[in-house]
């Protein structure tokens, strides 16, 4: 990963060494088997076949050797709460023999569907009460990048897009995130992006999964989209220079532009600390009506009423090979793009209510 090119999704740089990718191996932490080579970029890894707890069914990846079934939502009937206490139990055993298994990214299915979406699913159903159109866009199955848009001051957007795919895609598709090189130095929360199925945002990484046929999501404003103040809310910033749409050129996926509203009035920016955010290491440093004023109390955000709107899938496997260097085309998709999202973002805060109903 040190070698890794970094995707230009946005302005942010990556520091080198700061996201080491972990192999595909059994239990928690470790690393790369000895004597095992890093993939080339675009190589397609093949991932053994996990069982969704879905309850809609499993979802098949690839053929692989048989493991035991994740646990299975109990009904009301009789007997109920004793499967769930031995589905529990059988959880637990598997966590602590390390008879579970992770990907090369360090993403923990298993985990991810038992837990961290459990931890995830109030916010997302409860409190910010999330609405979702258009996941009939996503493909069913194949690679897809999603490209959304991104604020909020802390990246809570890009979470509960990860919820909306996982609980309400027909298929029970995940969604794996691409993310900025700071994730990936913070304690602790290094480690849950990595088994949420994070990874750093670069081209060999966006390749490998893409080609395995998964989803992607990326968020090409970066820090200048999650930072900005709230006077600009909901005007899109810059989107690079179109690396997102080489990535997809070159692997022939469709993009799905995401649109969410919402996120913008959960911590409303109303200052930036610069200088103590330069001696923080931090992009920013965020002033708003309750932080730091209030304390702890002022990293809770507000409980806003969020919208998530999927759009129509833009093809890419239409154009040739060399299609991937063309800047014109890149120019030409990445505007598309973004101007799909702003018009939907437009139409979206035109039909909402208020901010918080």
């Amino acid at each position: 990963m040190a070698d890794a090119k970094v995707i230009p999704f946005d302005d942010d740089r990556s520091r080198e060494g700061a996201a080491q990718r972990p192999s595909r191996r059994r239990g928690g932490a470790g690393s790369r088997r000895p004597g095992a080579q890093p993939a080339a970029v675009g190589e397609v890894q093949p991932l053994p076949g996990v069982a969704s707890a879905r309850e809609d069914g499993p979802v098949s990846r690839e053929e692989g050797p048989p493991r035991a079934p994740l646990p299975q939502p109990a009904d009301d009937g009789p007997g109920g709460l004793e499967r769930r206490v031995a589905s529990g139990l059988a959880f637990l055993r598997r966590r602590l023999t390390g008879d579970y298994e992770v990907d090369d990214f360090g993403y923990d299915e298993e985990l991810t569907d038992q837990v961290l979406m459990s931890l995830l699913r109030p916010v997302y159903e409860k409190y910010f009460r999330v609405e979702v159109k258009g996941i009939e866009n996503i493909p069913a199955e194949g690679g897809a990048l999603i490209v959304a848009n991104h604020s909020g001051t802390l990246p809570l957007d890009g979470l509960m897009m990860q919820v909306a795919v996982h609980d309400h895609h027909p298929a029970g598709r995940h969604l794996r995130l691409l993310a900025a090189d700071l994730v990936f130095v913070l304690p602790v929360v290094n480690e849950l992006a990595r088994k949420l199925g994070h990874t750093l945002a670069c081209a060999e990484d966006a390749e490998r999964l893409l080609g395995q046929g998964e989803l992607v999501g990326v968020m090409p404003e970066g820090f200048k989209g999650i930072g900005k103040p709230f006077g600009e809310r909901y005007k899109l910033q810059r989107f690079g220079r179109g690396g997102f749409v080489s990535t997809a050129l070159r692997q022939g996926v469709p993009i799905v532009p995401c649109s969410i509203v919402g996120a913008e009035e959960i911590y409303p920016m109303i200052g930036n600390a610069k200088t103590l955010a330069r001696l923080l290491g931090f992009p920013y440093f965020p002033l708003t009506p309750t932080f730091p004023w209030l304390g702890p109390l002022g990293v809770i955000p507000l409980p806003t009423k969020w919208t998530i709107q999927f759009g129509e899938a833009i093809p890419t496997d239409g154009y040739p090979p060399e299609a991937a260097e063309d800047p014109m085309l890149m120019f030409n998709l990445t505007d598309q793009v973004r101007e799909q999202i702003q018009h939907t973002l437009y139409k979206l805060l035109v039909q909402r209510r208020s901010v918080f109903f």
